[in-house]
């Protein structure tokens, strides 16, 4: 069993620009590709994502698919690996089982890639990313980008460490091993 780290992807990796399906929109996060090919050093790198724009029609599911298709090629272009991307397209009413902070995604990572999912982490910008963690068993990183410095007081468990970006995040999880 290997060791992963589950990534939330806008305010994560990139900017969160909104319902971000088109390489317009795309910025990453200053120092992201650093951190992520420190973290892919010790861990299986995996983005869990909630899309509710496709839900709401804004996008589809196809176009999601086409974006990710460059986002991933983007970062293979850096050295950087992302065994999977699971994404929840529901909007928060539907009551799906794969909407964060539901650890479905985990769950099935865990299964379909012999993932050790204590010695695991979830980094996010949202409260949910940090109970989806939570509820896994898995260690939680919380990120002040993206919404993380917004969203800090609605926390509803407390994370293992709160970092004011991933390059940050990636040294505190290499550091404890």
């Amino acid at each position: 069993m290997r060791p992963a780290v589950f990534l939330d992807r806008d305010g994560t990796i990139n900017e969160d620009t909104g319902d971000l399906y088109s390489r317009d929109n795309l910025i990453f996060i200053p120092r992201a590709f650093e951190a992520l090919r420190m973290l892919q050093a010790r861990y299986l790198l995996f983005i869990i994502t909630n899309q509710p724009g496709i839900g709401r029609g804004v996008f589809s599911g196809a176009q999601f698919e086409d974006f990710m298709r460059d986002y991933t090629a983007i970062l293979r272009d850096e050295g950087i690996t992302i065994i999977e991307t699971y994404c929840c397209p529901h909007l928060k009413d539907d009551n799906c089982e794969c909407r964060k902070p539901s650890p479905h995604y985990i769950e099935l990572a865990r299964d379909r890639y012999a993932i050790d999912v204590e010695n695991s982490y979830v980094i996010g910008d949202h409260p949910h990313d940090i109970e989806m963690g939570r509820r896994a068993k898995a260690h939680t990183v919380y990120l002040l980008t993206g919404h993380g410095a917004k969203h800090r007081g609605e926390l509803l468990v407390t994370p293992e460490h709160t970092a004011a970006n991933l390059f940050e995040a990636a040294q505190w999880i290499v550091t404890r091993r």
